[in-house]
């Protein structure tokens, strides 16, 4: 049951986009087209699940027992860059248009805080192995839904009668606003 409500935290309650408002570079670069935002999604998913399984045997099998915490933020870097640049390479490899598409934000990844947040949220909540595993799979979930629903949405404001002064980044920040508004319905859901 605790498995299940650490999921539903981070992919709902706590949304990694909607209510603590990180990862936004990639969730108003690449939400323009659904299909692209589902692509940047499962590539996220990825780097969060497998982030949040090494960065916890890195902290608990090495930085702890050999009293190294202070490297705690480099070594989970280095452990997100290296998973970007295989996701990247993946992606090239297997879909040349799809790679063209998410551009400069697929390495932007690496820099992506919402990707440290998970690796930092799992060391303070002091989850165990499995625990962290289904907070990120959950936080990644949570990120693409986030994103697939503002896609959703934006490329249905391409058909809308939007007033000129609205049309881009003003209307793509006022959905944002709502959709976060919308999302705060859920906090005190579910409190871990």
């Amino acid at each position: 049951m605790k498995l299940f409500l650490i999921f539903i935290s981070a992919a709902v309650v706590n949304n990694f986009v909607l209510a603590y408002f990180l990862g936004i570079c990639p969730f108003v670069g690449v939400s323009k087209k659904l299909s692209s935002a589902v692509s940047m999604g499962m590539a996220v998913t990825f780097v969060m699940t497998i982030t949040a399984a090494v960065t916890w045997l890195i902290y608990h099998l090495i930085l702890v027992p050999f009293n190294v915490v202070i490297l705690e933020y480099v070594s989970f870097i280095l452990v997100i860059a290296s998973l970007v640049q295989l996701v990247e390479m993946f992606i090239l490899k297997i879909s040349k248009p799809l790679y063209d598409t998410l551009g400069i934000y697929l390495p932007l990844i690496t820099t992506n805080c919402a990707i440290l947040g998970l690796a930092l949220f799992a060391v303070l909540r002091d989850y165990g192995f499995l625990e962290s595993l289904v907070y990120g799979v959950g936080a990644g979930v949570g990120f693409t839904m986030a994103l697939v629903i503002m896609a959703g949405i934006r490329e249905e404001l391409e058909l809308a009668n939007v007033p000129k002064h609205f049309q881009g980044a003003g209307i793509t920040m006022i959905v944002a606003g709502g959709l976060a508004l919308a999302f705060m319905g859920f906090a005190g859901l579910i409190s871990i």
